[in-house]
């Protein structure tokens, strides 16, 4: 089941990177790297059109209290985002139904591409969900084209679970993958009993 999550007053530090809770003043970083083409449709939404769009993204991150800013270090600014998501597929996965998890998304800023600072974040929250917040399991997706989210996941442990059909912002659906992480602490055995590709509507 989906465990709660909320982030307010939440910092966490890696050596080259801060993950806060979103704030007002954020919106500027935010524009500046989710209006490049090419950033947001990796995770299934068009890039921003203009700073209102920006805007209401960031309304709801501070709104639902479940995203992280990843702020780098040397200067100071937003240059992504990594959500700690219901994963909303509790009829699906019922295998899931007595345990404690949530589903992770990201998104990088393209100039930084390439640098290792996804797989920095994603360990981070990792840590924290496991071992503060005592999570069972986390979920993590990524669409077959999307190499670079497969690379960040395989390096954070998350191994192959379900193949996904997928619609997208983008008004036509993707085939992926949801790759599944469990808590090593814990001793958890999951009964897989639908082998079938998931095919998830917006």
């Amino acid at each position: 089941m989906n465990a709660e999550i909320d982030v307010t007053g939440i910092i966490l530090e890696t050596k080259r990177l801060i993950l806060r809770p979103w704030e007002k003043g954020d919106l500027d970083d935010l524009f500046e790297y989710a209006s490049v083409p090419g950033v947001g449709e990796m995770a299934g939404w068009p890039y921003h059109k203009n700073k209102e769009e920006s805007e209401y993204r960031l309304n709801r991150f501070i709104e639902e209290k479940k995203t992280f800013a990843i702020v780098y270090k040397e200067n100071g600014k937003v240059i992504g985002s990594l959500g700690v998501e219901e994963y909303d597929l509790e009829d699906k996965l019922s295998e899931f139904f007595d345990y404690r998890g949530r589903s992770i998304g990201f998104v990088l800023s393209k100039d930084y591409w390439g640098m290792g600072l996804m797989p920095e974040a994603t360990k981070a929250v990792i840590d924290y969900l496991f071992n503060v917040l005592d999570y069972d399991f986390l979920l993590c997706g990524h669409f077959d084209f999307n190499d670079r989210s497969k690379r960040v996941q395989e390096k954070c442990g998350f191994v192959p679970y379900r193949k996904i059909v997928m619609d997208t912002k983008l008004g036509h659906p993707e085939p992926g993958v949801i790759n599944l992480l469990k808590n090593p602490k814990k001793e958890i055995h999951f009964v897989f009993s639908h082998p079938e590709t998931l095919i998830i509507k917006e």
